[in-house]
């Protein structure tokens, strides 16, 4: 009898000031959900960076596929200087339909965890970018309920921890790539005031790189996001 295969989609810093925003979907037999869960698997943000650690490799072990889009800042910041945040929902939408066309076609039912506080009009955004047919179900908070988005949003929090580590190892102590980290705006502000520009790893449309370019009077055009 064939095994029934789902997948989930998940993201991890969507909301840096520095660094990619990483989207993974991770595919499974849909009987490993309960061993997964029972070790421990849920929400990404529940966890200690140790415990996402050796979970990611129990997934990684266990899922048929795992497929992951790094989105840099530049891409992100051509999205929103298009206007606004649902331009962010855009390419974010765009994005995971390109990884949904790429599944393998054994997967029945792809869960996905909506960014946008409306998950029918999320939902509306992606499916005009798909090339298949496979039943799609999009909800707020999917990473608190349903274990295989849990498990995408461990890989792509564990790999986008794994960038900003690579990014601390050449430009030194960098924080979290959060705005309310003080050693992040600490890190920003110091490489503009020398510099004289963001580094090429911010995200030039937040209000928290706008804010700092202000401070030292230097002109930007992009739009404020965060």
């Amino acid at each position: 009898m064939c095994q029934r295969v789902v997948a989930g989609i998940d993201e991890a810093g969507r909301g840096p000031v520095l660094g990619p925003m990483i989207i993974c979907a991770v595919i499974l037999q849909e009987s490993r959900i309960p061993f997964l869960k029972s070790l421990g698997v849920k929400d990404s943000k529940k966890l200690t960076p140790l415990q996402r650690k050796r979970l990611a490799g129990i997934i990684e072990n266990s899922a048929e596929k795992i497929i992951e889009r790094k989105v840099e800042p530049d891409q992100i910041d051509a999205a929103v200087n298009r206007m606004s945040i649902n331009n962010l929902n855009e390419l974010e939408a765009k994005i995971i339909a390109e990884i949904i066309n790429e599944l393998p076609n054994n997967v029945e039912h792809v869960y996905v965890d909506s960014p946008d506080p409306n998950p029918e009009k999320f939902l509306t955004r992606l499916v005009k970018y798909l090339r298949k047919r496979v039943k799609i179900t999009a909800e707020n908070h999917a990473d608190r309920k349903y274990t295989v988005v849990a498990a995408a949003s461990i890989i792509a929090k564990v790999r986008r921890d794994a960038y900003i580590r690579q990014l601390k190892k050449i430009y030194g102590d960098l924080g979290s790539g959060y705005p309310s980290d003080p050693k992040t705006r600490a890190f920003l502000e110091n490489w503009v005031r020398l510099k004289g520009e963001p580094p090429p790893f911010a995200r030039k449309s937040w209000k928290t790189t706008k804010n700092i370019l202000r401070l030292y009077k230097i002109e930007d055009s992009s739009n404020n996001f965060t």
